[in-house]
This record gives C-alpha cells, structure tokens and sequence, in this order.
C-alpha cells in the first residue's frame, strides 16, 4: 500500500517523511511548512522521534508511520496523529494523536481519528487501540467517536480498541 494522504470532510492527514519528523523534532519549519501556533507540540516531537528511531532500527514502516492534521481549508498544520508503530503479533496497531490549542474542541481530532482507522483497516490490520489518561476525558470521547470502546482501565490509563 503506498503513503498517500487520508482526506476526510475538513482535513488533509499528510504521511510525514523522514525530512518532515526531522523538522518536527527540531521544531524549525522548512519553506512550505505552515504550522499553527503550538506545533509541533511535544506529543508530535514524541511521534516523530519514536519514528526516526523505528525506521534507524526496522527501516520504513510504510503507512503505519505519523501524519501531520492539516486543515483543508488553507493547509494549516494543526496536529499530528499516527501509528506507534507496524501491527504486533496479533494485526493490532496503536495510535496517538494530538491537536494544537486553538484547533481543539471542534471535532478535528475524532474526525482525524477515524479518517486514520480507516486506512488501518485499508492496510489490512486487525485492530486499533489506543489510551489515555484517566481524567483525559476529551480524549476518552475522541476514541469513542471514532469507534473505540472502553475495554480496560489500568495504571492510571483507559483503553480503548476497535476490532476491524
């Protein structure tokens, strides 16, 4: 499956390259970068660091790789969502997302996440999960619009999974 965007009703969701996660890391946008105030924040630096350091040591992850949150509408980086990693052992792959301050509660983030489902299940993995903090509330909703229920809650976290 090649690395293409995820288009959904009001966002762009970009595959970032290795050169992309590197500026994102620096946090020093390149000519054509247009990034909202606050990103990257640290959770995209976290992503972008976790993948450079998949594709040193496993090499390309192919789709299950970070994408920036872009707004279709002017191109605005606004966040970041993404795999940690290829499917385990079991099809399953775990995601993370993020979005800047100004661009939360609007519906972006669950309407990125199932944007991002949908290519998981495209690619052929058997499942998504995800967690949060147990007082992330606003992230438990975005999981559960999504389509991922709650199945557990351990050490401080709620999980969530979507079998596909």
């Amino acid at each position: 499956m090649r690395n293409e965007s995820v288009t959904t009703a009001r966002l762009l969701l970009d595959p970032l390259s290795v050169a992309e996660a590197r500026r994102t890391v620096a946090r020093d946008a390149g000519d054509g970068d247009l990034w909202a105030e606050g990103y990257p924040g640290d959770g995209d630096v976290r992503a972008c660091t976790g993948f450079l350091r998949g594709v040193t040591e496993r090499g390309d992850p192919g789709v299950f790789r970070p994408y920036a949150i872009r707004l279709r509408d002017g191109g605005a980086t606004i966040g970041g969502i993404g795999f940690h990693g290829p499917p385990d052992e079991l099809g399953v792959v775990t995601v993370g997302y993020g979005l800047v301050p100004g661009a939360r509660g609007r519906g972006y983030a669950s309407e990125a996440l199932r944007g991002l489902v949908g290519l998981a299940r495209r690619a052929g993995a058997s499942g998504v999960k995800g967690d949060a903090d147990l007082d992330n509330v606003a992230s438990h909703r975005v999981m559960e619009a999504a389509g991922l229920l709650r199945v557990a809650e351990a050490d401080g976290l709620s999980h969530h999974h979507l079998a596909l």
